[in-house]
């Protein structure tokens, strides 16, 4: 199953290191961000579930609930959090999802659909295509697919500046430019015509060129 943006992210029922869930109940009303790990006790991922629990806390400022994901039980997940706090500081707090039945690597088009065996008997590199973010709004539609390389750590700043951006445009009509961050000038949506313009922003906007409106952040 190949996903894109735009699609409903895939539903599911899965144990997790905080119980059963229900994927689409669990997320409710709220964003989400399912992230991905090829095997416990790797090192780039130590410090990837290490550091999104220490910025917890900005994901619940915006109404964005985190979830983990890999491809073992949460039994191992359980021995994992130990170390991910005695090397980075923090341990998990919030769910990981234990996918050994790989399950939801399949649903999500991480894993071929024939991808079957012993979660144990498999190594890293035969699941480094599990390494994906998935943010998802409140209408369980994708809003954004990032992949990385096995060798490099995810950038979970930047996964938060692309939710300001996300939840900015969502409630109103605009994009967000280059290395925007919240505060910035952004620009008026090509949808919106020059007269609903002049209604939403009396004072006007700049303009280099008619089709680039610039105008500061709602």
């Amino acid at each position: 199953m190949t996903l894109a943006l735009g699609d409903t992210a895939p539903d599911f029922e899965a144990d997790t290191t905080e119980g059963p869930i229900h994927f689409h109940e669990w997320l409710g009303d709220s964003w989400g961000v399912l992230f991905s790990h090829p095997k416990d006790f790797t090192p780039v991922c130590t410090t990837e579930l290490g550091y999104m629990a220490s910025i917890k806390p900005e994901f619940d400022r915006r109404g964005v609930k985190i979830i983990g994901l890999s491809v073992d039980p949460t039994d191992k997940h359980e021995q994992w959090a130990h170390d991910i706090e005695e090397t980075q500081g923090t341990a998990p707090n919030y769910p990981v999802i234990g996918d050994s039945d790989f399950v939801v690597s399949k649903l999500y088009g991480m894993l071929p659909a024939a991808t079957e065996g012993d979660a144990g008997a498999r190594t890293p590199a035969d699941n480094q295509t599990v390494r994906n973010v998935f943010v998802i709004g409140p209408d369980k539609k994708i809003k954004l697919i990032l992949i990385y390389p096995m060798t490099t750590g995810r950038n979970f700043d930047e996964v938060l500046r692309v939710i300001d951006s996300l939840q900015l445009t969502a409630k109103h009509k605009v994009a967000t430019p280059a290395n925007w961050k919240p505060g910035d000038d952004v620009i008026i949506a090509g949808s919106v015509s020059d007269e609903q313009a002049k209604e939403i922003y009396p004072d006007g906007w700049k303009a280099p060129r008619p089709w680039l409106r610039i105008v500061p952040q709602p």
